[in-house]
């Protein structure tokens, strides 16, 4: 066939309209995909295989539009095609689907473009020295091992912390992936980074093999991996070596040697290593149950390792921990002994480990709550893991108890860019919010909470408190009852039957928290007597809050229902006390 021909033919079998035409309408479904996947969360590579497929199928339409027509009759192979009868027709058709189809691109092109460009200029740059580390995979094959891929995570996490210059997501946000099989674009824009360090840990008997891979968020692209067999001992030295190369791949300049573990002990006893980890699975249960066996577990490292500064400094947090949430009376002073005699330990073995001054600052601020002193080691902490999540929250969490609410909302707001899927962090902001009456915000960071972990204490108690403010009784009742049981359910049933229309039930809800929490529970139990307006008892009970250096305190600052009586020489005679200024006059009021 010549040349000429074949042109001739490819005109009269159609194949140019329909190429015309299929290229139309493949433009105007990818812009479509362009704008409805990422609406509904699709991963990067469903756009990938949607374009390849719309590309492979331009061959075969060409094909079929050599090989068929459509005719009146139907479709019929072109060789028995005989002409239109009038072309004029077709024509216009195939004209009216170029021309319809070509319009609905450019309307989809220019609006997919803008919803990019609005979407954009509405979003935070995420830096680009910035990463997230995601719990390792335990593939041993043994589920107990699960405390060992997770306390290597952790520490690659305190090591990477250690790095100026380097935003690391602390890890109570990275691990609300564990387990999951999200898009790591998704991972990325959630946690406000642009790297993810992913991997895998299998261990057996004094072997470890560790696996190690950096990927760009948005597209899941390797950009670093290595696999390091090593013995067990070896693993403190394996962590350097990730760290370094992340720093490396990220291009960031290192002063001074690489950034080392805390966790590896003074006298390489492996099995006080594996103690120290126990432990600290145990602790991230937030149970009493699993606090005290986080004790045990510390103990034993420091057993095997008189040495071991780190697990003195997670001794201190479990002891502190366990008097300031289930224990009270002389059980409670005896577990803040301990771990004010841990943190001190820790300090002298070495004094420039953060933990340690960490844990020493809790102390400080409760039970003892000197603030000031508290600050002075919060800081220290700070300032020697400058991207660890930590020592911001406490930072901000004492702001707060001092009435300094712009230092504290600005310092827990840099917290939350580091753990942004905290819950505890929201709650503390919802708790500088309401200090501040700013209580569409506070509810706000509430919701935000629940919607984290729905089942996490004191959610809905700080929800019951905004209701009351509100003088909404109907979802006081409602948000009192969704708090889990507990003191805390108790609590927020107290206040919200304070303002419904039974005095009877208000009053034996009263009493139940006396009854069963007088000892643990005296600041609490002084705000319900202040939403009562019964000031005498509210001051009885804030005095006693005081004389068992109740950790509620420091909340003080930040409660509607006592700060009514910021006027009361009373209110200004325990403010001295506690070393904090009486807030102004333009404190929040219910």
């Amino acid at each position: 066939m010549k040349i000429a021909n074949f042109f001739a033919e490819l005109k009269r079998r159609n194949v140019y309209r329909v190429a015309v035409a299929y290229a139309v309408v493949a433009w105007l479904l990818i812009q479509a995909a362009s704008i409805l996947f990422p609406t509904f969360e699709a991963p990067g590579w469903v756009m990938k295989v949607f374009v390849a497929v719309v590309a492979a199928g331009f061959p075969i339409a060409l094909i079929l539009a050599w090989a068929f027509e459509l005719t009146p009759e139907g479709l019929k192979r072109t060789e028995f095609a005989g002409e239109p009868p009038t072309k004029a027709p077709h024509n216009r058709v195939w004209i009216y689907v170029v021309t319809i189809g070509g319009a609905i691109s450019i309307g989809l092109f220019f609006l997919g473009r803008y919803t990019v460009t609005s979407k954009q200029s509405g979003s935070v740059e995420v830096p680009a020295k910035s990463i997230a580390v995601l719990p390792l995979v335990n593939t041993s094959g043994d589920p107990g091992n699960d405390y060992f891929s997770d306390g290597l995570s952790e520490e690659l996490i305190a090591v990477l912390a250690k790095i100026p210059g380097l935003k690391i997501i602390g890890r109570s946000s990275s691990f609300l992936f564990k387990g999951k099989s999200d898009d790591s674009r998704m991972i990325g824009e959630k946690l406000g980074v642009t790297n993810l360090l992913e991997g895998s840990v299998r261990k057996q008997g004094d072997r470890v093999r560790i696996v190690a891979e950096l990927i760009n968020a948005a597209d899941g692209r390797a950009l670093w991996s290595e696999t390091y067999d090593r013995e067990l001992k070896d693993v403190f030295a394996v962590q350097s070596e990730i760290a370094t190369a992340v720093t490396e791949q990220l291009k960031i300049k290192l002063l001074g040697a690489p950034a080392k573990s805390d966790a590896a002990p003074s006298n390489n006893n492996l099995a006080a290593y594996n103690a120290l980890q126990q432990g600290t699975f145990y602790f991230r249960l937030s149970t009493e149950e699993g606090t005290r066996k986080a004790t045990e577990f510390y103990g034993e490292a420091i057993r095997l390792d008189p040495r071991y500064a780190l697990a003195y400094a997670q001794l201190s947090a479990a002891w502190r921990q366990l008097a300031a949430t289930w224990l009270a009376g002389a059980e409670a002073n005896e577990a803040y002994a301990k771990a004010r005699n841990a943190a001190q330990t820790a300090l002298s073995l070495a004094p420039d480990l953060a933990a340690a001054h960490e844990a020493l600052g809790w102390v400080l601020l409760t039970p003892d709550l000197d603030f000031a002193a508290a600050e002075a080691e919060f800081r220290k902490a700070e300032k020697l893991a400058p991207a660890d999540a930590g020592p911001k929250f406490a930072l901000s969490f004492l702001f707060a108890a001092q009435g300094r609410l712009a230092e504290a909302e600005n310092i827990m707001r840099q917290t939350l860019a580091l753990d942004p899927l905290g819950v505890i962090r929201y709650l503390n902001l919802a708790r500088i919010l309401i200090a501040g009456g700013r209580y569409d915000e506070a509810e706000a960071a509430l919701r935000k909470a629940i919607e984290l972990q729905p089942a996490a204490a004191r959610l809905h108690a700080y929800l019951t408190t905004l209701d009351v403010i509100r003088g909404d009784a109907a979802a006081a009742l409602q948000d009192a009852q969704l708090e889990p049981k507990g003191f805390w359910r108790d609590y927020a049933l107290a206040l919200a039957l304070q303002i419904q229309n039974d005095r009877g039930a208000a009053d034996a809800s009263l009493q139940k928290l006396i009854d069963e929490n007088a000892v643990s529970g005296p600041f609490q139990i002084a705000t319900v007597y202040g939403l009562r307006k019964e000031p005498d008892k509210m001051f009885e009970w804030l005095e006693r809050a005081y004389t068992e250096h109740d950790p509620g305190l420091t909340q003080l600052l930040g409660t509607p229902f006592l700060l009514n009586y910021r006027d009361d020489p009373r209110f200004a005679a325990l403010c001295q006390k506690l070393k904090v200024q009486v807030p102004p006059a333009a404190a929040p009021k219910p």
